[in-house]
């Protein structure tokens, strides 16, 4: 018989072969579906896609409660600059080193395919005695909740739920922030390159990533902001203009790479000393950090013979400086717990149009609107429209729940000392089910993941069996009436 782990992954595996970038979930869910009817399973999809199988109870737990196990379909889909990976096509292509499993200079998926792989072995196990289940699949978690929150109020019966997005073995989440993203745009004046000026392409690169709740903290720089950072030192040099800026790839990925074309009447020399200069200061701030950041520039040359204006690059490099990214407060209630924080996280400069996306998070309603203010009051002030959206609500912890109560001592029981409970940064589906079943009882938990929604993302292996093995016993304890 194979070791759990090794039993785990090779679900996992089989999940990994179909694509599933975020709103692209269709043929998983056909996967899913398909894998359910072959076992017998009954199935129920709601008009957003979200996906459940109704598992019957075990002998003699027929009337326990009915459990539901929740996982989300999507999955980030990043890469480094030198993968030809096509998502929409191509499996991942997973890579063991040591107790570490990562991808191939790709994203792993292990958030959330793993939680999937968890969900069939439970299903697929006919000596686990169970309760009735429910497994809940979502869509398009990554892009806001957007799938769980259009999700059907009567596709679920089961009042307990275990969650499997978290990102840590021997840790309960309990809790979680909620968040908002604003976009911001603006249509800015351009004009004619100045004669003989000269035309550059400027890159901010081999920065870590990771995601923007989880890794806010870990004083990672933002891709975004050393790159307006670099173009303000250039301008106090000799004035640039910009053409075109792209940064950053998703509202909640601390933006790795950023580059832009801008033009200089500057000789090639000192524009090149400016920038050498510019990576050493960010070595100096982030080097223990990031050790394979790096910023260059390059003479260039482009079929467009437009630039912003001189009013309007000054316009942008200020508003990136001032745009708020990182930690904004920590909580006064639970020591370590970020509370509220931004992430700069796309910026592009297109056809004389400049667009800003940024992400917002807290665990206090009021704070989550004081911050999106300062968004909407830098974008008033640089004239831009802004819109808000994606908008979640905390999960407020509940630390009297049955559910945690057995879910604490089966884990005493097992590994002989206590689990973890925490809240964090990140936002969960949980914070949307509980609101739309009240009285649901929650809890969330995982196997270890590092660097999620980075090429970098990798999953320790052993954590993978010690997980199977808290949630095999936790649903036996549960089939008990």
């Amino acid at each position: 018989m194979q070791d759990s782990s090794t039993l785990i992954l090779d679900y996992f595996e089989q999940i990994n072969a179909v694509p599933r970038c975020s709103k692209n979930e269709a043929a998983l869910c056909r996967w899913l579906q398909a894998w359910g009817k072959e076992r017998g399973f009954a199935d129920a999809t709601d008009a957003a896609g979200n996906l459940v199988l109704r598992l019957p109870a075990g002998p003699g737990a027929e009337r326990a409660p009915t459990v539901v196990i929740q996982a989300h379909m999507d999955m980030v889909c990043e890469k480094t600059p030198d993968s030809d990976h096509d998502f929409s096509r191509n499996p991942i292509r997973s890579v063991r080193k040591g107790d570490w499993l990562m991808a191939d200079r790709t994203t792993l998926g292990a958030d959330n395919g793993i939680a999937i792989a968890y969900a069939l072995a439970v299903a697929d196990h006919s000596d686990l005695r169970r309760p009735p289940m429910e497994l809940l699949f979502t869509v398009d978690e990554e892009t806001g909740l957007t799938g769980v929150k259009q999700m059907g109020k009567d596709l679920i019966q089961g009042r307990i739920l275990i969650n499997l997005d978290s990102e840590d073995e021997g840790i309960f989440t309990i809790g979680c922030a909620g968040g908002v993203d604003s976009n911001l745009s603006q249509d800015l004046p351009a004009e004619p390159i100045p004669h003989g000026w000269g035309l550059y392409q400027l890159v901010v690169g081999g920065l870590n990533g990771g995601h923007s709740g989880i890794d806010i903290h870990r004083h990672r720089a933002n891709a975004n902001k050393l790159l307006a950072r670099t173009l303000a030192a250039l301008h106090k040099r000799a004035e640039c203009r910009i053409m075109t800026l792209a940064g950053g790839s998703r509202h909640n990925a601390i933006a790795r790479d950023a580059q832009g074309l801008f033009a200089c009447g500057a000789v090639e020399g000192s524009i090149k000393g400016v920038v050498a200069e510019m990576e050493k200061t960010f070595r100096d701030e982030y080097g223990a950090n990031e050790p394979g950041l790096f910023v260059r520039v390059d003479s260039a040359r482009s079929d467009a013979a437009i630039v912003l204006t001189r009013q309007a690059s000054e316009r942008v490099v200020s508003l990136l400086l001032a745009f708020p990214h990182g930690v904004a407060g920590m909580s006064p209630h639970l020591p370590g717990l970020v509370e509220t924080s931004s992430n700069l996280a796309k910026v592009s400069v297109q056809a004389s149009r400049l667009r800003v996306l940024s992400s917002q998070r807290s665990s206090v309603v009021t704070r989550l609107a004081e911050i999106t203010g300062t968004v909407r009051a830098l974008a008033e002030l640089s004239g831009a429209d802004v819109s808000d959206e994606n908008k979640y609500p905390p999960w407020p912890p509940r630390m009297e729940d049955p559910l945690l109560e057995r879910a604490k001592a089966v884990y005493t029981r097992l590994f002989g000392k206590d689990p973890v409970i925490q809240v964090i940064h990140a936002g969960l589906e949980c914070a949307i089910i509980g609101a739309l079943y009240p009285g649901m009882q929650m809890i969330s938990l995982g196997p270890t993941i590092r660097d999620p929604h980075s090429p970098s993302e990798r999953l320790h292996i052993p954590s993978v069996g010690r997980v199977w093995q808290f949630l095999r016993a936790l649903l036996e304890d549960l089939a008990r009436v």
